[in-house]
């Protein structure tokens, strides 16, 4: 099930998706040095170099603005670890798992505002269908069912629920107890995803 749009409106013209994108980059940037508390509509706007009626166009306010960072964050997840699985070509599910905890892990050390907002599991939004992480599940699912040659049914999407809400606790761990991620605990969730998909997947 598609997650509602958290846009007031949907930009049409290239200007308007450009504006859009400054605003976004803008937030992403904010939550980085001021923290979600901190961050204001007002000071979007001034870092996007924008009219402040140009972020109340597309949001009503700054969880709206929050839960699109969210969404966008996925949609770019999404686009790099089916790069990255085109890239190794075959591999199964162990591929298919070392591409999507690579490319979140990289984003967890790159992408401006990521640590915060991640896929919106900091800054929870949306109803209980739309739970980040099931958002997130539900996305691998329909992208790897392909990929392994399976069914995309209640089963796999269970068990990619069940990663996810795994990988994700872990991982949030490892960045606390080190900025760039604690290297043991990422090696420990690993073999904790191995152990659990081996079982689950072949």
């Amino acid at each position: 099930m598609p997650h509602a749009t958290p846009l007031r409106r949907a930009p049409v013209q290239r200007r308007s998706a450009e504006r859009l994108t400054r605003i976004l980059d803008a937030c992403a940037d904010l939550l980085d040095e001021v923290g979600y508390d901190a961050l204001t509509t007002r000071a979007v706007a001034l870092r996007a170099g924008v009219p402040i009626g140009s972020v109340y166009r597309f949001f009503g306010n700054k969880r709206a603005m929050a839960d699109a960072l969210a969404q966008r964050n996925l949609e770019r997840f999404t686009e790099r670890v089916t790069e990255r699985l085109k890239e190794t070509g075959g591999g199964g599910w162990h591929a298919a798992m070392d591409a999507v905890l690579g490319e979140y892990l990289e984003m967890k050390r790159t992408a401006p505002g990521f640590c915060l907002v991640d896929f919106g599991n900091q800054i929870p939004v949306g109803t209980g269908r739309a739970q980040p992480n099931r958002r997130v599940a539900d996305r691998l699912t329909d992208l790897l069912s392909g990929h392994l040659r399976r069914e995309p049914d209640d089963d796999l999407r269970r068990t990619f629920l069940i990663a996810v809400e795994t990988a994700d606790t872990l991982v949030q761990l490892a960045f606390r107890v080190d900025p760039q991620g604690d290297e043991r605990i990422i090696e420990e969730t690993r073999v904790m995803l191995r152990a659990y998909l081996e079982r689950a997947l072949d």
